[in-house]
């Protein structure tokens, strides 16, 4: 199979864009003033031929080239693939993404621009001639100033290019595969978006806003500033309630609409204060607001690409993109409503049932907790009737809710008084003592989860001295030294600049790494427990990337949300089709011949209808 590697060259100008305060990639590709200055085209290792002309003669270039049988390549190849599709009605046979490659590899260790991930590796350097050609469409430009533009185009296809057979090399199939998946979700759309239920949508969530505006003499920029919002309430003698961040681990105000503290002044006893907490709980609802005019925008457009960021975390998990970040479309929303299958198709969502617990379970090797997920048997009533000392018939249903938080929640060393404040926040009110009792009650029950904490602790040490050791009770993950933990994927688990200091406010040693936001270097505690809940995301999202691509040989994948599937499939064999679909996902993979897996779905019309 042939490797075309392409890059396009477009007109932008002060006003039109790409870029966080501009157009995201789909609105600026669909934009009316969306124009095609030139492309450069690579196959194999040939000569990279450079056209310009009309869009009909571009066409007739781009023609020229066996796509249907070829590996498309490109730096950030969402974009450049989705001009190719969306424009020219090209489809590569395989699309291959060196961004996304470079993610997996580096997670954001180098950078991940083709001038910093082509400094690192040496191969050359990008020019500047893009900067040049700010407001100036294909005309605008003189024959001289093409022929530069053109060669700094061929620059980067070359650079692309040499930097592609650099990533590939040891690079999993499986992984190479996935990120042709990702690219599709956005450059070959299929869902449908209600366009009336949004408007209606979007008109409600105004009405709502303005009536709670009305009821307070406050003005927005207040009610959004913590620190007005802060002000605001002590103004009423309020004490603002606040929280330790778990980002942080600093305090902070707890403002968030699930922070226990601020619910419970939606009851204060003057009512001023329920007000003005109501409409802050209002205005604060404005990603909602925005989400929904994105979508309708979006809809007036066309079908929706869904953009996802391929390994977008450390641990290989998928992120939201485009500014309406589809991994985190609320439960019930009517956003997900809005979402339709095509005419003649149905909407199939499957998610893998307490996946991260049973990977937990599976790699500590605790192994009445790895019998009990494969028999099938309710792990949430018989943690319960270990926390209440009763037989599991007699849990009632909300000592059973208190049994699965502790299950899910509770693997990754976390501590009573943590998780009293979980508990509070979805509504059950215990004592710390209480919790203690159930933190207790977990560590006591799953001996060798607790041993791994203290072994993944081991492993950070291990990566300081750039030692080697197993990790895990099937051996199946290893410390490599500097380079991390190496996955079953083959690609490894890093911690950047991991180190081990002093705490100033606590006197105790803790080991640190530099996780990068934005263009800074943040540095982040780590600890075993921490690193135990990274290996289980990891080894999950692995599970579910090897079911994205097996449900994806059968139907067309249009969407994964952490640890769920959505695909469409005929109306007509829509049953059939769950039935497969779950029977793919059971599957253990087959270096986890062991792993209980497990999995719940449904279909419809929408996407919301799903779940």
């Amino acid at each position: 199979m042939q490797v075309i590697t392409l890059d396009f060259e477009t007109y932008y100008s002060t006003d039109y864009g790409l870029g966080a305060r501009r157009c995201t990639t789909e609105e600026y590709i669909r934009h009316e003033q969306f124009e095609v200055i030139g492309v450069s085209v690579k196959v194999d290792d040939g000569p990279t031929e450079w056209f310009s002309g009309t869009k009909q003669n571009t066409q007739k270039f781009l023609d020229k080239f066996d796509w249907a049988n070829a590996i498309g390549v490109a730096h950030n190849a969402m974009f450049d693939m989705a001009i190719l599709n969306w424009h020219f009605d090209i489809r590569p046979r395989k699309i291959v993404d060196t961004l996304s490659m470079a993610r997996a590899l580096h997670t954001g260790e180098v950078g991940g621009s083709l001038a910093a991930l082509t400094t690192h590796y040496g191969l050359g350097t990008k020019g500047k001639e893009v900067l040049e050609a700010i407001n100036k469409t294909r005309i605008d430009f003189s024959a001289e100033d093409l022929a530069a533009y053109g060669s700094y185009c061929i620059n980067d296809t070359e650079l692309t290019y040499q930097l592609f057979l650099i990533l590939a090399k040891g690079f999993p199939v499986i992984e190479l595969q996935l990120i042709d998946l990702t690219m599709r979700m956005f450059t070959e759309p299929a869902i449908q978006l209600d366009k009336q239920l949004l408007d209606n949508h979007l008109t409600e969530i105004a009405d709502h806003k303005k009536s709670l505006m009305l009821r307070i003499e406050h003005d927005q920029k207040e009610l959004m500033s913590n620190p007005k919002f802060a002000a605001l309430l002590e103004s009423y003698g309020v004490t603002p309630p606040k929280k330790i961040s778990p980002t942080t681990g600093k305090e902070t105000y707890a403002f968030a609409k699930t922070d226990e503290g601020l619910k419970l002044l939606q009851d204060h006893n003057n009512i001023e204060v329920q007000n003005l907490v109501s409409a802050r709980l209002g205005v604060k609802s404005t990603l909602e607001e925005k989400r929904t005019q994105r979508f309708i925008d979006i809809a007036e457009r066309g079908l929706l690409p869904v953009p996802l960021k391929y390994y977008a975390a450390h641990t290989g998990r998928w992120g939201g993109d485009g500014k309406i970040n589809m991994q985190n479309l609320p439960r019930g929303s009517l956003l997900k409503k809005a979402l339709l299958a095509p005419e003649g198709y149905r909407f199939i969502d499957c998610d893998l049932s307490q996946i991260e617990a049973r990977v937990l379970a599976w790699l500590a090797n605790q192994i009445n907790l790895v019998g009990d997920f494969d028999s099938g048997a309710d792990v949430y009533k018989i943690m319960a009737s270990a926390i209440y000392n009763k037989s599991t018939e007699d849990v009632t249903k909300e000592e059973r809710f208190v049994g699965k938080q502790t299950v899910l929640g509770c693997g990754y060393g976390m501590g009573a008084v943590r998780f009293q404040a979980q508990l509070q926040s979805m509504g059950v009110a215990l004592s710390q003592g209480d919790c203690q009792h159930i933190i207790q009650t977990y560590r006591t029950s799953f001996p060798a989860i607790r041993e791994f904490w203290h072994r993944s602790g081991d492993a950070l040490a291990a990566i300081i001295s750039n030692t080697q050791m197993p990790l895990g009770c099937p051996e199946l993950l290893v410390v490599e030294g500097q380079k991390g933990i190496r996955l079953p994927n083959n690609l490894y688990l890093r911690y950047p600049n991991l180190r081990s200091e002093i705490n100033p406010d606590t006197g105790r040693g803790e080991f640190l790494y530099d996780t990068l936001r934005g263009k800074s270097r943040v540095p982040t505690r780590i600890y075993g427990g921490k690193v135990v809940e990274n290996i289980c995301q990891a080894v999950a999202r692995i599970v579910i990337g090897e079911q994205l691509v097996n449900v994806s040989k059968e139907y067309k994948v249009v969407m994964t949300v952490h640890d769920a599937i959505a695909c469409l499939v005929p109306e007509q064999e829509v049953e059939v089709g769950m039935k497969r679909i779950e029977e793919i996902m059971k599957v253990r993979p087959s270096w986890a011949p062991e792993l209980p897996l497990d999995c719940e779905g449904g279909f419809g019309v929408s996407y919301g209808e799903c779940g």
